[in-house]
């Protein structure tokens, strides 16, 4: 008997080479660089494939909104100069993604805005200057909330972009199609920006590292704006050393952003320079009580995150308890979001040539904008001035806010505050997401980073956020580098396994102990991009009448074997079909933690489920 699965289908043809790419760091293509396994053609022909393989089929991410014409042309200048003994640095050669509100002069700037689909910046922002310096390959630019004015990553040029963990659910916002592509393994690393969340948030859902650095530590010049006082970029990345290596790449001072006059008389922190696994070993982490709620459905996120700070302590942290005072109210009306995205919005497009609109008043009057974003353009486009008292009043609140974190720090003794990024998992498509803990960092301007704390029970990522002290950036990354090389809790979405000679791979055959016959014949396969188990199972040897059922039990459960998908019920000798399976049942099967359970008339048939090779 043979079981029929259609497998997805990737690109015709791929880059024939050895080399995998996916999940691979910016250390190991480096290696396979120098060693003449791969080529930086050969690494944005694989990147290529998988985009093409994932982002419009199979899961159907949707995470990139323009891919670089020049990206190959690009890579073969790079791999001239290193074979001519040219080698920049770590980047030299490495393909990397780009949020589509970064400037490029060859490329349009959308900010995933229809109305900005043909927007054509003079130069480069900083951030991309600096990488195409370090010999970086620009793939292409990702999806993004409309305009960076969420935290759902849906646009009107883009559409919706999807989880790859769980595609059914949003990948965080507004850096969304960012994050989904670094976990899906479509560049080395890429850039976003962080305005309230919008890097740590879908670093949190997509188990990666993504820090919002102290403001002025990164410029934003030539990066459309949201809120210039509360505006910041940088990338995210799988693994903390790729942080580490792309921060070095992209922060500085820089005469066109006035905040980065911080940097003035000081060095600029060295992240490479501060990984030290020892770390965590006599820190103080202050564990801010009140985001740390052990009821409901932010309880699964607790959890997670009460492990990872144990296991911080197992490496040597000293981790306490701690509030804020009156913290609700020191939080309350600190964003500036409000006050100045409509005119820093109408600042950026006057400085741009030939701008297709010149105000977000021009956005809302063509209807070039998504529904989910009208009522929110509308309410900031009925600002009369950006000087106000409310202006004043609420950068008041921010100074009393930042002080108040600030002498807790000191009070306590403490090196970081710890929180979970999302008190809740990410939401479903459609659904609003709730448990947002981004304006501690973004209204006081102090850096954040998350890092993965492990997943919920239902298999998805939980982002554990350190914030710290002004300019502490490089001290709370070397943490989160002490805290990886003990426990990593990295682990690629089973949605984009590698592919296959350049294609989608077929799907996973699913055998049984004992094997299939002896009273049942089952034939099981998983597709892993469309997350569908298929099935064909015949008991043969019993009248339909003796049939009670046949479904799959979860064995791993701490309260006993439980029922999770039924396949037959009574009657039904013969069963064939096709499931979509939830992340959680995905991971059951890969990790053989689910039997195949016939029942009968002459009891149950149990069989485990033997857990495939992955891919």
């Amino acid at each position: 008997m043979l079981l029929v699965v259609a497998a997805c289908t990737g690109p015709s043809g791929g880059p024939q080479t050895d080399f995998e790419i996916a999940e691979a760091s910016i250390p190991d293509l480096q290696v396979a660089l120098q060693d003449g396994r791969t080529t930086s053609v050969d690494l944005v022909d694989q990147y290529l494939a998988r985009i093409a393989a994932y982002d419009r089929t199979g899961p159907a991410l949707n995470t990139i909104i323009r891919l670089n014409p020049l990206a190959r042309e690009q890579a073969e200048a790079l791999d001239a100069e290193r074979a001519s003994g040219v080698v920049r640095g770590p980047m030299h050669g490495i393909p990397v993604l780009m949020k589509d509100n970064y400037d490029m002069d060859w490329m349009p700037t959308t900010g995933s805005s229809l109305a900005l689909a043909g927007l054509r910046p003079a130069d480069n922002a900083f951030q991309v200057k600096r990488l195409l310096d370090a010999g970086a390959v620009i793939l292409g630019k990702t999806n993004l909330h409309e305009l960076a004015a969420g935290i759902t990553t849906i646009s009107s040029l883009g559409g919706q972009t999807r989880n790859p963990y769980d595609p059914a659910r949003n990948p965080g916002g507004s850096s969304g199609g960012t994050g989904a592509a670094v976990a899906a393994s479509f560049a080395a690393a890429a850039w976003g920006s962080d305005t309230c969340g919008s890097i740590r948030i879908p670093a949190a859902v997509h188990n990666l590292f993504g820090l919002r650095p102290t403001k002025g530590l990164s410029s934003i010049d030539g990066i459309l704006p949201l809120s210039h006082s509360q505006d910041t970029g940088g990338p995210l990345a799988r693994t903390v050393t790729d942080l580490a290596i792309a921060l070095d790449a992209t922060v500085g001072r820089d005469p066109a952003d006035p905040a980065t006059a911080i940097l003035e008389g000081r060095e600029t922190p060295g992240f490479q320079a501060a990984l030290d696994p020892a770390a965590l070993d006599g820190a103080r982490i202050g564990v801010l009580e009140a985001w740390m709620s052990e009821q409901g459905s932010a309880g699964t996120v607790t959890r997670v995150m009460r492990d990872a700070l144990a296991e911080m302590e197992a490496l040597g942290a000293t981790v306490v308890d701690v509030t804020i005072p009156d913290m609700d109210d020191l939080l309350s009306n600190t964003g500036l979001i409000d006050l100045e995205f409509k005119f820093d919005l109408m600042n950026y497009l006057a400085g741009v040539p030939d701008a297709p609109v010149s105000s977000l008043e021009e956005i809302l009057e063509a209807g070039l904008h998504h529904e989910a974003l009208d009522g929110n353009f509308r309410r900031r486009n009925e600002r009369a001035a950006r000087d106000s008292p409310e202006l004043t009043e609420t950068m008041e609140r921010r100074r009393a806010l930042t002080a108040a974190v600030l002498d807790l720090l000191d009070r306590q003794d403490l090196d970081a505050l710890a929180y979970p990024t999302m008190r809740q998992e990410t939401a479903l498509i459609g659904t609003a997401p709730t448990g947002a803990t981004c304006f501690l960092s973004a209204h006081t301007g102090l850096p954040a980073l998350t890092i993965p704390a492990g997943f919920t029970e239902r298999g998805l990522p939980v982002g554990l956020e350190l914030l710290g002290r002004s300019l502490d950036d490089a001290r709370l990354v070397a943490f989160a580098f002490a805290y990886e090389a003990a426990h990593p809790k990295r682990q690629p979405p089973l949605r984009t396994p590698p592919l296959a000679d350049g294609r989608t791979p077929p799907p996973v055959q699913i055998s049984t102990d004992p094997p299939s016959g002896d009273g049942v014949d089952a034939v099981m396969g998983v597709d892993l991009p469309t997350g569908t188990l298929s099935y064909r199972i015949t008991i043969p040897d019993l009248a339909p009448a003796d049939v009670y059922g046949t479904v799959l039990r979860r064995t791993s459960g701490e309260d006993g074997p439980v029922v999770v998908l039924r396949l037959g019920g009574p009657e039904e000798p013969d069963m064939t079909g096709a499931v979509d399976l939830s992340p959680r049942l995905l991971l059951d099967i890969m990790n053989g933690d689910l039997e195949l359970l016939v029942h009968t008339s002459h009891g149950p048939d149990h069989r485990s489920l033997v857990p495939p090779a992955r891919p």
